[in-house]
């Protein structure tokens, strides 16, 4: 899937057949759709009444999988070209996009493939030993940003040395995806972990240069004296 989804976003759209927007849109939305309803949680307390949660984690992995395959395989290129770099302009959105490739295995690293790809659940379930707890403790790029799995995803759709109207519409939509995601991942993250994460919130940013809204630092609201601590979270 990484090798499909890496020549795909390099330079494999420009080649597919042509043919209607409203395809590319329905295949960036599958995609999009699909990975979102898997991390709701009624979706997946529905979904783990018959599936062992083990092996929630491979579900999630694999529906990513098709879905970007679906999306590699059937897409349909543009000739409408918005942009298009040559020289120094290739070279430095071609590095882009080779460095948003590291960032982003670098980033899915620190916070374990196996956990990511749902194989630290199974082992431990094919063992029969209980998953052990994972303490929050951000290191490395996460000291920084609350996201660099996204911010690096988006670098892989932006950083493109021909930008055709196909591809704008696989970024935007994407894009609008990954923002939304980041902003549900934080709610997921802040009711799952609770004060440790919203204390992490007001210190750390979503993104670089995001100073307001849900994605900047969040502040923590004080319980009022007199009254047992709750922390509810306000946007800045």
């Amino acid at each position: 899937t990484v090798w499909h989804l890496f020549w795909f976003l390099k330079e494999d759209y420009l080649y597919h057949d042509t043919g209607y927007l409203w395809i590319d849109a329905l295949l960036a939305l599958q995609f999009a759709v699909g990975h979102s309803l898997l991390l709701y949680p009624q979706i997946r307390s529905r979904i783990t009444q018959w599936l062992p949660s083990a092996f929630y984690g491979c579900l999630f992995c694999l529906q990513t999988c098709l879905g970007i395959l679906l999306t590699a395989w059937l897409w349909r290129s543009s000739s409408s070209v918005i942009w298009k770099f040559e020289g120094a302009g290739y070279w430095i959105m071609s590095g882009g996009f080779y460095a948003s490739w590291i960032t982003l295995l670098y980033s899915l690293n620190l916070t374990g493939l196996g956990y990511q790809t749902g194989l630290t659940q199974w082992w431990f379930w094919l063992r029969r030993k209980p998953l052990p707890k994972r303490a929050f403790e951000p290191r490395s790029l996460y000291c920084c940003m609350r996201h660099p799995v996204y911010l690096s995803f988006m670098g892989l759709l932006w950083f493109t040395p021909v930008m055709t109207l196909d591809r704008a519409l696989l970024t935007g939509i994407w894009t609008a995806y990954i923002f939304v995601g980041s902003y549900l991942k934080d709610e997921r993250l802040s009711f799952y972990i609770g004060k440790p994460y919203r204390d992490y919130q007001a210190k750390v940013p979503g993104y670089p240069f995001v100073f307001f809204g849900p994605l900047g630092k969040r502040k923590t609201r004080r319980p009022a004296s007199g009254t047992p601590e709750k922390i509810s979270v306000s946007r800045v």
